[in-house]
């Protein structure tokens, strides 16, 4: 679990390609100073475990449905990720619950400043626009942030000057891929919901029905 915060701006190290999985090298001395073998890392809002480290760097195994399914593919040497270690229980909750489970990738496609913010658009698949509420929660390459505004295909992000420095956003432009995570809690709403929903409408449950479906 992790909290959208981001702890450091990490620089990839290599990139090795191993069938259709990549073994990834982060340099991330920020961050280390307590890790161990099996811990989790958010990068670009992706969960990732750690297989080996040293003091500056860390290393981690990308299965192929995450290179295929976020924008992890278009990392390469040099390349700045944002980077976060999972939640400590004792410590503050500054952002909002973020599960490193990507939903799906973005396209930027609007970046304009106003005074000391910047508007970011970004175009999503349709299936995840209804998750995309005003004023919610939304996590952009693993960055707690705020949906400004939303449009049929789209949402905005009103971004500051210390975000802009303290996470890869500010690097980012027009045709940009980005990692997309929409509000867990929305999520779970909307599938109890729908089980309940196809519970009403079928069988009941009832002590016979349990019995026999082995409860």
């Amino acid at each position: 679990m992790f909290t959208g915060i981001i702890e450091e701006k990490g620089t990839i190290r290599t990139m090795q390609e191993t069938g259709d999985a990549v073994i990834m090298s982060v340099h991330a001395p920020g961050i280390l100073d307590d890790v161990k073998l099996g811990d989790s890392i958010s990068v670009n809002g992706v969960c990732l475990t750690v297989s080996d480290f040293t003091k500056e760097t860390f290393t981690a195994d990308l299965m192929p449905e995450t290179v295929r399914a976020t924008s992890l593919r278009d990392l390469g040497e040099n390349s700045h990720v944002n980077l976060e270690r999972a939640m400590a229980s004792g410590g503050r909750f500054g952002g909002h619950f973020v599960s490193g489970h990507v939903d799906g990738t973005g396209t930027i496609v609007r970046k304009e400043s106003d005074h000391n913010a910047v508007y970011y658009d970004i175009e999503v698949d349709p299936t995840l626009r209804p998750y995309l509420t005003l004023k919610g929660s939304v996590a952009v390459d693993g960055t707690s942030l705020t949906v400004f505004n939303t449009g049929d295909k789209m949402f905005t992000i009103s971004i500051i000057p210390h975000t802009l420095d303290e996470t890869i956003i500010g690097s980012k432009s027009v045709g940009d891929i980005v990692n997309i995570e929409c509000d867990m809690l929305a999520k779970y709403v909307e599938e109890l919901l729908e089980q309940r929903f196809k519970r009403d409408q079928g069988e009941p449950v009832t002590k016979e029905f349990l019995r026999e479906h082995g409860f």
